[in-house]
């Protein structure tokens, strides 16, 4: 399949969709409109939302009604980002070639656009528009795994771990801790909460769940050999050798691809995205 082609029709999906549902910059009489948008829409693969939409149309669901889901997931992403940036986090001056919104903005502007998405997100998820004829139960059910995967079990559990093993040796157990909970549990969230919404039958939703981890922690470790001379403690090259976790990612890999079997040429989007994250690492 045209990969490129598929993940730019998705991503100009999802770029029109945040265009509507955020805050327009004349909103209130305030930056925080205008620094919430600067981040948002300072470029981005837009991995999260176009995975949920891709995992809803593999079980034959239709993309629009996980439409807003995505575009919330990608404002929680957005938020954790200004967040990791700020000096009391990674301290970093740009970020996909932009200066970073607290250089921007300011410190105090930065963490409000931060909580601001954050609230947000999960704002759009309840209205109406994202309900539209989803059960309720549904719905909930959704809101309530973005949640526990952006929370003190998820994203942001994985981060304080992450902040706390600076400066110090971390074994294999704990940086698989920190790497499941930080990075893999917002992408695998994101093809689960797309499962359910497109309607996945049991079967389909445990081998989507299987994939979803897998790449989640792929993802990763990809991003920490990529990112190899960093000084960071807590990455597969410094803990286990470069050799070993370029292995690592290819096993995961495989172990995404066996689990999207089941649903044959339908996957075929997901497949290709998996090969597209970690291929990035040779």
């Amino acid at each position: 399949m045209d990969l490129e082609a598929y993940l730019r029709e998705k991503r100009e999906m999802v770029e029109e969709a945040l265009q509507r549902y955020l805050p327009q910059e004349d909103a209130i009489p305030s930056q925080l409109p205008k620094a919430m948008r600067y981040s948002v829409f300072t470029g981005g693969k837009r991995i999260r939302p176009v995975l949920m939409l891709a995992a809803c149309e593999a079980v034959g669901g239709d993309p629009r009604k996980a439409l807003p889901f995505a575009c919330a997931l990608e404002m929680i992403h957005t938020y954790s980002l200004i967040h990791d940036d700020l000096p009391a986090m990674d301290d970093d001056d740009f970020r996909r070639g932009f200066a970073t919104s607290h250089r921007v903005f300011g410190e105090a502007m930065a963490i409000l656009a931060g909580d601001a998405l954050l609230t947000e997100a999960f704002r759009l998820m309840a209205s109406p528009e994202a309900r539209g004829e989803l059960p309720e139960g549904l719905v909930l059910e959704v809101i309530a795994d973005i949640a526990q995967a952006a929370g003190v079990t998820g994203m942001v559990g994985g981060q304080a771990l992450d902040v706390e093993s600076e400066g110090r040796d971390v074994d294999l157990e704990t940086l698989r801790w920190i790497h499941h909970h930080k990075t893999a549990a917002m992408i695998s969230v994101a093809v689960r909460t797309g499962a359910k919404i497109g309607g996945a039958t049991s079967e389909e939703l445990e081998a989507l769940e299987r994939y979803g981890k897998a790449i989640g922690l792929a993802f990763q470790v990809v991003d920490d050999i990529l990112d190899v001379e960093e000084e960071k403690a807590a990455t597969y090259p410094r803990v286990v050798g470069l050799p070993e976790a370029k292995r690592e990612a290819e096993r995961l890999l495989q172990e995404a691809l066996e689990a999207l079997e089941p649903l044959r040429e339908r996957s075929e989007p997901l497949q290709a995205i998996a090969q597209f994250i970690v291929e990035r690492s040779f």
